[in-house]
Parts: structure tokens; sequence; C-alpha cells
């Protein structure tokens, strides 16, 4: 499997002279500036609404964490992330002097067959390893939500998902990626920084350490294939795609968070929870790293009919 790097060095090189090093923290900071904002925004006001309005949830007495906990608390953490897109617009526009959609790819537009050809390989190899994860662990119960009302929710939830994940593409494969990439040739830098960020902040501290580990594994595997992604395409729209998929599996159909099953149809064992053992961590780490390989196969192998596409087109 030969892969052609021409599409990336036209992504990589497609920055302006302003995208320097300070430049590029300054951009960071005020992309997370703005994200903590909304976030900080929508958790007070949600908070209080939830209060007020008596919404349907869980009811400890630490409102905070039940309105985080409730259908309203799930979709408004999504909404949260509204704060990057309008972080990176910020800072492309005024810092960068630059589109947004610069970020997109060399060609400046989301490819959308790549996006469905990755949307489409993570549902295929999510299920493959929500197979294995039954295997392991098979307790399995039948979500709160009904069956109507998960496909009342389902075109919301999906928006919002894309949402958030498309959000973290543009931040840690987009705008870290490239003004790394453009300043550095190793990708020790533009890939391996921005990864690390990235799967840092799935880091739960209500799980155990061996869980963790098995997560980070898992979610750093993935992140480095996303980054591929971009390197074959020059491209976010498989990343697009395949983030989305990956996160819908867990919001709608089988979840494995305590905090986030409010809208899925099945709840499995969660991760955060007690009972795991040290052997549990390798294996599930192990179902993370061969799901990740397969859906490599299928967007990268030149005989897969989801192989995604080389852009090269110039900027003009």
């Amino acid at each position: 499997m030969t892969i052609d790097n021409a599409a990336f060095e036209g992504y990589r090189r497609s920055p302006n002279e302003k995208t320097s090093l300070p430049r590029l923290f300054l951009g960071t900071a005020i992309v997370v500036a703005f994200w903590m904002a909304v976030t900080a925004l929508v958790l007070f006001a949600g908070t209080y609404i939830y209060i007020v309005w008596h919404l349907p949830g869980p009811s400890t007495g630490q409102y905070m964490q039940d309105f985080l906990a409730s259908p309203a608390g799930i979709l408004s953490a999504l909404t949260s992330f509204a704060g990057i897109w309008i972080g990176l617009w910020t800072a492309m526009r005024f810092l960068h002097g630059e589109p947004m959609s610069a970020l997109f790819g060399v060609t400046r537009h989301i490819a959308g067959l790549d996006f469905l050809k990755g949307l489409v390989a993570v549902l295929i190899t999510s299920l493959f390893s929500e197979v294995l994860l039954y295997w392991l662990q098979p307790e399995i119960a039948r979500g709160l939500i009904a069956f109507s009302s998960w496909l009342l929710f389902l075109i919301p939830i999906v928006l919002l998902a894309f949402l958030q994940t498309s959000s973290e593409e543009m931040l840690f494969r987009g705008y870290l990626l490239r003004g790394l990439a453009y300043r550095f040739r190793s990708p020790w830098i533009w890939a391996l920084l921005p990864g690390l960020l990235f799967t840092s902040l799935h880091w739960n501290t209500a799980s155990t350490f061996a869980i963790n580990a098995s997560v980070f594994i898992s979610i750093g595997t993935f992140a480095l294939l996303l980054t591929l992604l971009v390197y074959v395409t020059g491209n976010l729209g498989a990343g697009f795609g395949a983030h989305l998929a990956n996160n819908l599996t867990g919001f709608l159909l089988i979840s494995h968070q305590e905090g986030y099953n409010g809208f899925a149809l099945l709840n499995a064992k969660p991760l955060e929870g007690p009972g795991w053992s040290g052997l549990d961590a390798v294996l599930i780490a192990a179902i993370g790293i061969v799901s990740t390989l397969l859906t490599m196969l299928l967007l990268l192998h030149p005989r897969s009919p989801l192989k995604v596409a080389t852009n090269r087109q110039s900027l003009g």
C-alpha cells in the first residue's frame, strides 16, 4: 500500500506568511477562550433553566451534575462546541488573514464523497468492535429512552454530534496540524502534538488508571488514523465522517459512558464504573487498535470500494 503525499504537501504549503508560531499559539488561545466562554454560558444558563423549569433528568441535589446527566444537558454540552468554530473563525480572519475554509483542505471545501466513505467505514468497524466488546462484557441493557423519542431526537443529535466532531477536526487536524506542518517538516511535531492534545482531553478521572490507559491507546490510535487521512487526501472530509460515525455509535446506539447515555438505545457497562480488570483493559485497547486498523484498510486499500480520494486541485 503506497501513499502519495502530494495533496498533503499542497495543504501544508497553503498557509500565508502570517502563520508563525506566536500567532499559532495566540490563535489556539483564542479558540480555547471562546470554547470555554460558550461552555460556561451553556453550563450556567442550562443549569438555571433545568432547575426553574423542572426538566426531566436525575435529581440528586447536585444541580449542575444533574443537568449534565440529563437529556437537555447532553444536548447543551454538544452545543458548547460552537465556541471552537467561533474561535477558529476569529483567529483565521483577524490573526492570519485567511478564510476559515482554508482549513478544510487544499481545495478549500470539504470532500463530500470522502466524508461519506469515512462515515460508512467507521460505522462498519464500530459495529464490529461492539460485537467484540459484548463478548468481553455482555452486560447490555435497554436504554431508558423510548424508541419514539429516539426517532424524534435522531436528527438533532446527528447535527449536534457533527457540530462537536467537526469542530474537533477543524482544531486538531486542521488549524494545529496545518500550522505546525507549515513550520516543521517532522511528523513527530505536526502529527504527534495535536494528536496527544486531542487524546488527553478524553482522560476520565472517574475511571481507573488501567481503563484510562486503554482508552488513551484506543483514541490515540484513532487520532493517528484521522491524521493519516489528512496526509493522504489533503482534506478534512474523511476525518469529518469517520469521527462523526465513531461518536454517533456511542450517542445513539450503544453507550459506554454513564454521563452520555441519555439517547442511546442500549447501555453497556460504563467504562468509568467498577469491576474492570487489568486484562479487560488490555483487551479493550486491543479491540480499539484492531478496529482502527480495519478502518484504515477500508479507507486506504487500493481495492476497497471505500478508498478515499487524493485532493490535489490547486487553490489558483
